[in-house]
């Protein structure tokens, strides 16, 4: 293994920690006695490729600073190689960084964390969840909770989480139940109404929302959490009990583990890790082992 590792960052991640945490995290991994080049882009695509020719120019580790936005375009460039990813979470989500356990806007502890496990010889393998040539560590999200997201980026008037919080109230407001069609595994077609479907190889979105409280992320399967139709009245019940994750009991979720599931719907667009997917239908996969991180848990040697 190199000993040069690969810092791969969003200057604008957590209003501008991003920038600041490089900084701590970096000094880190050279205490440790490993070299840190940056790689930044002018854009996401731009960024992706400068990280893509990081590995297969043979980085010892590619290491995201930044949020669940970074850490997804990360995992495009890492997934199905060799090279394990460090995840140094400076965002406001920080959802994939939460399911493994790893330290939150705390860049130093995240660089002594990725420097002690490459110092060590050892990482995680983690599943991912992969959508045609998109890959996604956390929750693929579709339905009231989607469509939350595709009213709150259309709120150009307003930032911050107030926008998603008016966003909310908005599709409150409008929610009707949405017509699926699912396919689990490979089986028969399901026609079910339902409020949401949430895909979890992760067990959080929305920084800490546990909507797949029980998915673990190296089980080789997915959780899937679907909140079947719901008032607006049992809908506001239920929401509040996601942080805890004890909405699972509710006779409205149901929850089935799969390693594929195919997802359509009229009208709805699909997200994860917060990065919009595109509209529905889609098919998902969970790919076991997809990718290597640099995090507490059962490790192997590299």
């Amino acid at each position: 293994m190199t000993s040069e590792i690969t810092l791969f960052v969003n200057p604008t991640a957590g209003r501008g920690r991003g920038a600041h945490a490089a900084q701590p995290a970096a000094s880190a991994l050279r205490d440790a006695g490993f070299s840190v080049r940056t790689v930044l882009g002018v854009d996401a695509d731009d960024a992706l490729r400068r990280a893509r020719e990081a590995v297969v120019g043979g980085t010892g580790a590619l290491i995201a600073v930044g949020g669940d936005g970074m850490m997804s375009l990360a995992l495009q460039a890492v997934a199905g190689t060799r090279t394990p990813l460090g995840v140094v979470a400076v965002g406001t989500g920080n959802d994939f960084a939460r399911a493994l356990g790893m330290p939150i806007r705390d860049p130093a502890a995240a660089g002594r964390l990725a420097a002690e496990a490459l110092k060590g010889g050892s990482v995680r393998e983690i599943d991912l969840g992969r959508v045609g040539e998109r890959w996604f560590g956390s929750v693929l999200a579709s339905g009231f909770d989607s469509r939350v997201n595709d009213r709150g980026n259309r709120m150009r008037w307003v930032g911050g989480r107030f926008k998603y919080d008016l966003a909310i109230l908005a599709e409150l407001a409008a929610i009707k139940p949405i017509p699926y069609r699912i396919r689990l595994d490979g089986g028969p077609v399901r026609e079910i109404e339902a409020t949401l479907i949430a895909v979890g190889n992760g067990s959080t979105y929305g920084g800490g929302m546990r909507i797949c409280a029980d998915a673990v992320m190296d089980d080789g399967l997915f959780d899937v959490t679907v909140v079947g139709d719901c008032s607006r009245t049992t809908l506001l019940k239920v929401f509040p009990r996601v942080y805890k994750g004890t909405h699972l009991d509710h006779p409205k979720v149901t929850v089935y583990r799969v390693s594929s599931i195919e997802l359509a719907a009229a009208g709805v667009t699909a997200y994860a890790d917060g990065e919009q997917l595109g509209a529905l239908p889609l098919t998902a996969t969970c790919v076991p082992g997809a990718v290597s991180v640099l995090a507490p848990g059962s490790p192997r040697a590299i």
